[in-house]
């Protein structure tokens, strides 16, 4: 299996200056196939983008990019940004680049011919069900992928936050039914919910959610990321071994 730490783990490090280029060789000692990096955590991107990106290839690293921006503007059009996300992922080396959906419900161009200018044949593009009820929710992400796959992009494809689905109110198992044919990645992460106040656990097995059973629901032939904030890497280490024994080798 692939296990991806997405940079949220080193939140602690990150406020108090380490830069992601730093967190390549850390990411590495911990036994994981990849980093995925978060945009907004770069503090230098043009330097840290190459930085990155070579850190990565020397340590034999996958490099996944994490953009916290939306495929479709407010008043429909595609983001106008979206081109120089690909350029900064080409620099990156990534493999996947991730979105949220944002306003399909506007879109009323031409998909085929809108997105024809993105490298899609180099980079998975995919879009991730967020805290918000516009992008997070199976409706909208599930008619956005069926309308690409139409318009002949059958790559472009579903990122399955586990813990996000709490924050919109939405059915973990269900949601992962109707996208599991679309769910290129997995991001896995728990929920604390304490008299309805919500927060990200440390720890896969506390939380309101049995990931081993929402995993049998979703594909195992992908990658799969652990995404919230721990303290130490013996901590991250452990959490590594947990998903590993229940997904195998």
């Amino acid at each position: 299996m692939t296990v991806i730490l997405n940079t949220w783990i080193f939140e602690k490090d990150v406020k108090q200056g380490v830069s992601q280029t730093q967190l390549v060789e850390r990411v590495k000692a911990l036994g994981a196939d990849g980093i995925e990096v978060r945009r907004e955590y770069f503090k230098d991107l043009d330097k840290e983008l190459v930085q990155v990106g070579q850190s990565a290839k020397e340590a034999g690293l996958i490099v996944n990019y994490s953009v916290p921006d939306v495929v479709f503007a407010e008043d429909g059009s595609v983001n106008s940004k979206l081109m120089d996300y690909f350029k900064e992922g080409e620099i990156l080396d990534i493999s996947k680049i991730k979105f949220n959906t944002g306003h399909f419900d506007k879109f009323d161009g031409d998909l085929q011919e809108a997105f024809s200018e993105f490298p899609l044949d180099q980079i998975e593009m995919n879009v991730e069900n967020d805290q918000t009820i516009l992008s997070g929710k199976v409706a909208p992400i599930k008619t956005f992928l069926e309308a690409a796959h139409q318009a002949g992009y059958p790559g472009i494809g579903y990122v399955y936050d586990l813990g996000n689905w709490a924050f919109t109110h939405g059915d973990a198992i269900a949601s992962a039914d109707a996208l599991r044919e679309s769910t290129n990645y997995i991001h896995l992460k728990n929920t604390i919910n304490v008299d309805g106040e919500l927060s990200t656990s440390d720890d896969l097995d506390e939380g309101v959610y049995d990931w081993r059973e929402i995993l049998t629901h979703l594909p195992h032939d992908v990658s799969f990321a652990l995404e919230y904030p721990m303290d130490t890497d013996e901590k991250i280490k452990q959490q590594i071994s947990l998903l590993k024994a229940e997904i195998g080798d």
